[in-house]
C-alpha cells in the first residue's frame, strides 16, 4: 500500500513526458485558440477539479458518492447570493465563503453519511443531494427551476485599481488553470501524507485500521468535507464562467458525470482525474455531433454511444485511460532494456 504504484501517482517518464507536454500546450492555449474555445478548455479544468474532489472520496477512500454534484451547485449558489445585482464584488470575500458554504454542507451530510457502508453510504448521499436539489428546485425565494443569474464577476482590487477582472475569458482562464494546479499539487501531497496513507489503509480494510487504533469515523468525515469543499470550488468557478446557476447542477445527472470522469481517468489517481474530464468532455463533443445516418440522428443519442464507451474502457482498460498509458510505458521501457 505505500509504495508508489499504490494510487499511480509515480509514472514513467514516457508518461511524465506527455503530462508535461500537455501541461505546457494548457498554459500556451489561449494566445492560440479563439475565445469559444478558450471558454471550452475552462470548463474541461473546472470539471478537471470537480472530478478530483470526487476522487478524493471514491479513489483514496473507497466511499463511493452518487450525492457529489450538492456541493458543486452550493458554491454556485452562495456566490449568486453574495453578488451585488449591481455591482462586482471582491473575489476575496465571495471565494472562501462559497467553498466554506460547500465545506460545511458536506460536514453536516457527511456525519450521518460516513455511518454507514457500501450501498448504505451511496443511497444515503443519494438522498441527501436529492433532498438539496429539491430545496432550490421547489423554493422561488432560492431561484426556483429557472436558477439565478450572476450579473457581475468577482474582481480583485487594490486602491483604485482593478488588478484581476475574471469576466475577462483569459484572465478566468489562467486563473483557473492555476486553480487546478494548486488542487492537484495539494491533493498529490495530502495522498502521501499521513492522513492519506490512513485514507488508502481504511479503502483497503477498515476494520483492521480501527483495530490498530485508528479513528477512521472521523478520518472518513474529514475527507468527505475536503471533497465537499473542493467541490465547492469547482462550482464557483462554473458559476463565475457562466453567469447562472440552477439547481439541475446539483442532480444526479452531474454526480454520474464526475463518475465517469473519475473511471475513465483512472480511479486513485489525480492525475488520471484531470485526464478524464479532459477525455470524457472531448469524447462527448464527439458523440453530440455525430452526422444523421439514413433517418437516424446518431448524435441525439449520444447517451448510448457514451455509455457504451465507458463500458469499453472498464472492460479493456480498468485502470483508466491514465493506467492504460502507464501499462504501455512500462511495457516499452522493460522491452527496451
Amino acid at each position: 500500500m505505500s509504495t508508489p504504484t499504490a494510487n499511480l501517482e509515480v509514472f514513467p517518464r514516457s508518461v511524465r513526458l506527455v503530462l508535461w507536454l500537455g501541461l505546457a500546450a494548457l498554459a500556451a492555449f489561449p494566445f492560440a485558440g479563439s475565445d469559444f474555445y478558450v471558454q471550452m478548455v475552462t470548463r474541461m479544468m473546472i470539471l478537471a477539479i470537480f472530478a478530483m474532489s470526487l476522487d478524493l472520496l471514491q479513489g483514496v477512500s473507497g466511499l463511493v458518492s452518487l450525492g457529489h454534484a450538492a456541493y458543486f451547485g452550493l458554491a454556485g449558489y452562495a456566490l449568486a447570493f453574495l453578488m451585488p445585482q449591481n455591482e462586482a464584488t471582491s473575489l476575496w470575500l465571495t471565494l472562501p465563503l462559497s467553498v466554506l458554504a460547500s465545506g460545511l454542507a458536506a460536514l453536516v451530510i457527511g456525519f450521518f453519511a460516513v455511518r454507514t457502508h457500501g450501498i448504505y453510504f451511496i443511497m444515503v448521499t443519494m438522498a441527501f443531494a436529492q433532498m438539496v436539489f429539491f430545496l432550490f428546485f421547489d423554493n422561488k425565494a432560492l431561484g426556483g427551476s429557472d436558477g439565478l443569474y450572476i450579473n457581475f464577476k468577482p474582481t480583485v482590487n487594490l486602491g483604485g485599481w482593478t488588478l484581476m477582472d475574471l469576466d475577462n475569458k483569459k484572465t478566468l482562464y489562467f486563473f483557473t488553470l492555476a486553480a487546478m494546479l494548486l488542487v492537484y499539487a495539494f491533493l498529490r501531497r495530502l495522498l502521501w501524507s499521513p492522513f492519506g496513507r490512513a485514507l488508502a489503509g481504511i479503502r483497503v480494510n477498515e476494520h483492521r485500521m480501527r483495530a490498530l487504533g485508528f479513528g477512521t469515523f472521523g478520518y472518513k468525515l474529514t475527507a468527505f468535507s475536503l471533497a465537499g469543499a473542493l467541490a465547492g470550488l469547482a462550482g464557483y468557478l462554473w458559476g463565475v464562467q457562466t453567469g447562472y446557476i440552477n439547481p439541475e447542477l446539483m442532480g444526479f445527472h452531474m454526480s454520474a458525470h464526475a463518475i465517469m470522469m473519475v473511471i475513465l481517468g483512472g480511479m486513485g489517481n489525480f492525475a488520471g482525474a484531470i485526464v478524464g474530464a479532459f477525455g470524457f468532455e472531448v469524447v462527448l463533443h464527439l458523440f453530440k455531433d455525430l452526422p444523421q445516418v439514413g433517418s437516424v440522428q446518431l448524435g441525439k443519442h449520444w447517451q448510448l454511444w457514451m455509455g457504451s464507451f465507458i463500458v469499453l474502457v472498464v472492460i479493456f482498460a480498468p485502470r483508466g485511460l491514465l493506467g492504460l498509458a502507464d501499462r504501455l510505458g512500462r511495457q516499452k521501457g522493460a522491452a527496451d532494456e
